[in-house]
């Protein structure tokens, strides 16, 4: 991989600089993935962790939307009034699974009746843990798809998933970044790239998009590790690798969650580090509704607050 003089000065300034003493996080620009609370305690808790990373002035945050449709009341109603009572735009996850194309669209039509500009356009996963996606009768039949139709209601910004491992779906990698295309030639805005854990690994995806001719913007996902064993759980059901290294550090840290918060936060920095060492200034968090972790590598990367948050009625 030929890379330009400003990543290789980027790349020996982050080896020989003090820990992130040089990264003015100027030109980093930083999104949020959320997921809708299913008690008034989580609710309170995700409203804590949105106002608390308001202020960092993200480029977008996104609202999951359940397997199977589950948590589509949830998932609107947090979008909306994310749109409504902050500073920040939000974006609505629509998935393909358990509905009809005309009930997608409706979702869709309630989206940009309240505001919403931005979709993040999934396949999804059917209800059942575990089961085969199968398309529902009248419904869209992949993301593709759904970019497709979204297009044809309202232009909205799209964007959708990219798998630096390969989708376990998918029957190899090459048959995976056919998909990719297909999403972005449909109309989608971007890629958002699944959890990873080296930074070798998007490079090498970075790569590999560019080879097949794909020029959008491809977004690494970064995942701060709150609970090891999840992480694991959740990696081995996407096909993602854990470095045995990974494992090591958080060794012995079960019962102590201060110190594994602090683990946590140093490897997601420095991963994080890592890429904008490689040319990658646009990182997108998925913050399991805590604020804590994206908001301390933010601040080691240089992203300040930088307007203030609106006051959330509760």
């Amino acid at each position: 991989m030929t890379r330009s003089i400003k990543e290789l000065e980027e790349a020996r300034r982050a080896l020989e600089a003090p820990l992130y003493a040089d990264v003015a996080g100027s030109d980093i620009a930083v999104s949020f993935e959320f997921f809708p609370p299913k008690s008034e305690k989580m609710e309170a808790q995700l409203w804590d962790a949105v106002t608390t990373l308001e202020p960092l002035a993200p480029r977008f945050v996104s609202v999951t939307y359940g397997a199977g449709g589950s948590t589509r009341e949830r998932t609107h109603a947090t979008v909306a009034r994310i749109q409504r009572d902050t500073s920040m735009a939000a974006a609505a996850h629509l998935t393909c699974v358990e509905a009809t194309r005309e009930e997608i669209d409706q979702v869709a039509e309630e989206y940009w009746t309240a505001g919403v500009r931005h979709i993040v356009a999934l396949r999804g996963d059917m209800p059942t843990a575990g089961a085969a996606f199968a398309p529902h009768p009248g419904g869209y039949e992949n993301a593709a798809a759904l970019v497709e139709g979204l297009r044809k209601l309202h232009p909205f910004e799209i964007s959708v998933a990219a798998y630096p491992e390969c989708h376990p779906d998918s029957a190899d990698k090459a048959t995976d970044l056919d998909n990719l295309k297909r999403k972005l030639d449909a109309g989608a805005t971007r890629a958002i790239t699944q959890f990873f854990h080296e930074p070798d690994t998007f490079f090498r995806y970075r790569d590999a998009v560019a080879a097949a001719g794909i020029t959008a913007e491809i977004v690494p996902g970064i995942m701060p590790i709150a609970n090891f064993a999840s992480v694991k759980r959740m990696s081995a059901m996407c096909g993602t690798d854990v470095p045995a290294w990974m494992g090591r550090l958080f060794e012995g840290l079960d019962d102590k969650p201060a110190a594994r918060q602090l683990v946590s936060a140093t490897i997601a920095a420095e991963l994080s580090r890592k890429l904008y060492a490689g040319g990658v200034n646009q990182l997108h968090f998925y913050t399991l509704n805590r604020a804590e972790l994206a908001y301390a590598i933010c601040h080691l990367l240089g992203v300040r607050g930088s307007v203030e948050s609106k006051d959330i009625a509760a």
